[in-house]
Formats: C-alpha cells, sequence, structure tokens
C-alpha cells in the first residue's frame, strides 16, 4: 500500500477521536454546561450532521482542485474549531464548533476516499479504504480511551485542546505526502460533469447500500454512545473502567475492518451475509445479558468487529457502484455513514428516556435486522428476474 495511505489514516485518526470521544464525556459536559444528558449526546449527533451535510457540498466546492490543498485546508478549519470549542462557555458555541468541524472532517474525508480509489489497483480497493478507516478504529482504541482519560482527570476542554494538537503533525503530513492532484484511471469518467457524477445516484445499486449502510452506521452510534452510561448503569462498570471498555469495543472494530479489508474485494457477499445476521443476534444478546459484566467485556469486543467489518464492506461497495461518480462517491460514502451517526444517537437518547438503558441495545438489534431483511428481499427480487438484469448488490 502507497505510505500516503498511512498519512492520511493518521488524520482520520485525529478526526475519529473527535467524532468518538464525547461518548466518554457526557457527564461532565452536562455538569459544566448545565444541560440534561439527552442534550449532551446531541453533540455527537451535531458532528455527524455536518458530516452528513457537508460531505457533497464541500467534495463538490473541492472538485478539480488539489488534493494536497484541499485536505490541508480542511485539517486546518478542523484545528481552528476545536481551539474555539475548548474555550466556548456556552451549549451553543460549542454546539456551533461541532458543526463546523463536523463540515471540515467531511469535506477531508470524502475528499481523501475518492483519492484512495485512484491510488491503487481495482482489485486492493477495498484493502485501501479499510487502511483509512482503519485510522477510525484506531481512534476508537487509542484514542477515545485516551480522550476519556484526559477528560475525567482535567476536564472535557483539555480533551479538545488534546485533539487539536494532534491534528498539528497531521496537517504537515498532508501538506508534505499528499498526491498535488489525484490520479484518474479512467478520462472518461474524470472529464464527467458535477450534475453526471450527481445521477449516479438514481442507480439502485447505489441506493441500495447507502441505505443499508445508514442502518448499520445508526445501530453502532445508537450503543456506543451511550455505551459508558450503559454500561456503569446496568453492569456496574466503574468510571476509572469505561475508557478501557471504549477501547476493547474500538479493538474489535479494528481487527473487523482489517478483516474486511483483506476480504471484501474478492468474497464481499460472503463478509455481509456473515456478519449481518451475527451482528442482530449480538444486540440482542446484549440487551437481555446487560446485567452481566463480563458479557459486556466480551460482547463489547464481538460487536466492534462485527459492526465496522460490516460498515466499511458496505463503504466499499457504495464506493464500487458509484464508479461513474470519481470525485462524489466518497461524499456519497461519507453521508451513509454520518446519516446513521445522526440517526443512532437520536434514536439511542428516545429508547432511553423511554425504556431504559438497555432501549439502545433493541434499537441497535431492530436496525440492522432491517439491514438483513433489505438485503434478504432484494436478493430474493434478483432471483426472480432475469438473468439480464445488472445485479443490485
Amino acid at each position: 500500500m502507497p505510505i500516503v495511505l498511512y498519512i492520511l489514516a493518521l488524520a482520520v485518526f485525529a478526526q475519529g477521536t473527535s467524532e468518538f470521544v464525547l461518548a466518554g464525556l457526557l457527564h461532565g459536559i452536562a455538569g459544566d454546561l448545565d444541560i440534561s444528558l439527552a442534550q449532551a449526546g446531541l453533540l455527537t449527533s451535531a458532528f455527524a450532521v455536518g458530516m452528513a451535510l457537508g460531505a457533497p457540498v464541500m467534495a463538490a466546492v473541492g472538485r478539480g482542485l488539489s488534493p494536497r490543498w484541499t485536505m490541508s485546508g480542511f485539517l486546518a478549519l478542523f484545528i481552528l474549531a476545536h481551539v474555539v470549542g475548548a474555550a466556548a462557555e456556552s451549549f451553543g458555541l460549542l454546539f456551533a464548533t461541532r458543526v463546523v468541524a463536523a463540515l471540515a472532517n467531511a469535506g477531508f474525508l470524502a475528499v481523501a476516499l475518492s483519492t484512495v480509489t485512484h491510488l491503487v489497483p481495482a482489485h486492493s480497493r477495498a484493502r485501501a479504504l479499510a487502511v483509512i478507516l482503519g485510522g477510525t478504529t484506531l481512534a476508537l482504541i487509542a484514542g477515545v480511551p485516551a480522550g476519556a482519560f484526559v477528560g475525567n482527570a482535567l476536564g472535557w476542554r483539555a480533551t479538545l485542546w488534546a485533539i487539536a494538537l494532534v491534528s498539528v503533525p497531521a496537517l504537515i503530513a498532508v501538506l508534505i505526502a499528499t498526491p498535488t492532484r489525484a490520479v484518474q484511471t479512467d478520462h472518461a469518467v474524470a472529464r464527467r460533469s458535477l450534475t453526471g457524477e450527481l445521477r449516479t445516484l438514481r442507480l439502485r445499486p447505489v441506493q441500495l447500500n447507502i441505505v443499508m449502510g445508514v442502518l448499520v452506521n445508526a445501530a453502532t452510534f445508537c450503543s456506543f454512545t451511550y455505551l459508558a452510561v450503559i454500561a456503569g448503569t446496568r453492569a456496574g462498570v466503574s468510571e476509572t473502567l469505561v475508557p478501557l471498555l471504549l477501547g476493547v469495543f474500538g479493538l474489535g472494530a479494528f481487527c473487523g475492518v482489517t478483516a474486511a479489508g483483506r476480504l471484501a474485494d474478492r468474497s464481499w457477499r460472503e463478509v455481509i451475509l456473515v456478519t449481518g445476521p451475527l451482528l442482530v443476534l449480538g444486540w440482542a444478546l446484549l440487551t437481555v445479558m446487560v446485567d452481566s459484566q463480563p458479557v459486556v467485556w466480551v460482547l463489547a469486543l464481538l460487536l466492534g468487529a462485527l459492526s465496522f467489518a460490516l460498515g466499511s464492506t458496505l463503504i466499499g461497495r457504495i464506493m464500487a457502484t458509484a464508479g461513474e461518480a470519481p470525485s462524489m462517491s466518497g461524499s456519497f460514502a461519507t453521508v451513509a455513514m454520518n446519516l446513521g451517526a445522526v440517526i443512532g444517537p437520536i434514536a439511542g437518547g428516545v429508547a432511553i428516556e423511554l425504556v431504559g438503558v438497555r432501549g439502545p441495545l433493541a434499537v441497535s438489534a431492530l436496525l440492522v435486522l432491517g439491514t438483513v431483511g433489505l438485503g434478504w428481499a432484494t436478493r430474493r427480487a434478483r432471483a426472480d428476474r432475469p438473468r439480464t438484469t445488472v445485479p443490485v448488490a
């Protein structure tokens, strides 16, 4: 794999830490700003909203521009948003900085994903995407626990300062090593207009994979956002062990992304068929046995692996089926990931208010069940069609 992929993964690590770390700091933020826990949880949704709305806009703005300068500009804006957020004295200002940081993150990730697909051969693209997404999972393993530790010891503002500082070397590396212009493998496709690229969204395979990606990521964030609260309330996981539990989930996520990256180029159907039902079973089992601390620890690892193996495979399928949108396909995948991240915490917060802390786990199981059902129904419909039709996934 080209060294630039690992540099981009470093930047994604910093950004992923920012996106996920507040899951372990909700109590401190709520107390400091005198807001409810559910309102504090909306900060995660704010980041995801900015990602979902910003990805296509930022990708469109950056079309035809140098990846080096677009990605470094987005990363500089990301750093500035964290500096302002660390000094925020009101929920409104903090919320606004999360949206701005998310817009910057969205632009960076959309350009990075689209650039990656043109830096490696077609048969290695899933693996290359796994390297980039590995930065996100490493954020769960190391960045989120470290951020939660710093936040619990020094306050949540210190965590935002730390993220800004960690992002500086990533910015320098991006400025030095990323390509000055994207490599295009198909000049006819490369010259496609923005309208032509957006027409790719009309294709049923693209639509199907986006919907499935949204559902799976919603399931992940529905429970992960409140995992610290769930584990502490029902399983008796102490506050000092919460960062480690989040890290265990992240370790599973890293293993899942890595395994899927090695399998999905040739066996993506099998990855989806196996991980989907297992993920439904896992969330359902955790819902029933959430009072058992050993079960919580074990399932945190397994659910992290299954969630990100399935999610990263669907991201790869979005990119593959939207291949005629070279500069916008990354934004399609980013939108799918972050629409799920918007829906998930909101659904989880509502579930907590209605039925208690088991609620998000049950909702996660239902969301993945919907994904499995959609995939099954689509395959059934495809089997009933003439063989000349185009596969939908």
